[in-house]
């Protein structure tokens, strides 16, 4: 064997650092304590604040949280199809299921129409979508 190379039994010369895992795995826990205790303490403190309403709910109208989840009713209570063709009435239906009711309650026109008839709200909605669809060729 060369002097250059060197016998993976023989002991490291005495000048060479040597690492233990124990070490290792100290100074591992130490710099991820730091860093946990650094994310901590620059975390600013927020005052638990909600955001005002932009429009009061009218009365009787519940107020749903959640996502809006489009509804897939075929007939609306109180509303005339009259004077609508079937391409027209399609349209008009579709946009009634996709149209969150502007009173707040957060779900559709046609769903506010068959689950909360007194509504205001969603009937001159309705009728809004109606006309539209009447004028539409």
């Amino acid at each position: 064997m060369s002097s250059a190379e060197s016998n993976s039994n023989e002991p490291a010369p005495p000048g060479a650092p040597r690492s233990s895992p124990r070490g290792s795995a100290l100074l591992v826990a130490v710099t991820l304590a730091l860093l946990a205790w650094l994310v901590w303490a620059s975390r600013p403190i927020r005052p638990p604040i909600a955001p005002a309403p932009l429009r009061t709910l009218p009365a009787g109208c519940p107020k749903k949280a959640g996502d809006f989840i489009p509804s897939n009713f075929t007939d609306a209570p109180g509303v005339s199809w009259q004077g609508l063709s079937d391409r027209q009435r399609n349209r008009a239906l579709l946009r009634l299921n996709m149209e969150v009711c502007p009173c707040g309650c957060n779900v559709s026109v046609a769903e506010c129409l068959n689950t909360h008839p007194p509504c205001d709200a969603c009937k001159a909605s309705a009728r809004r979508i109606l006309d539209e669809e009447k004028a539409a060729p």
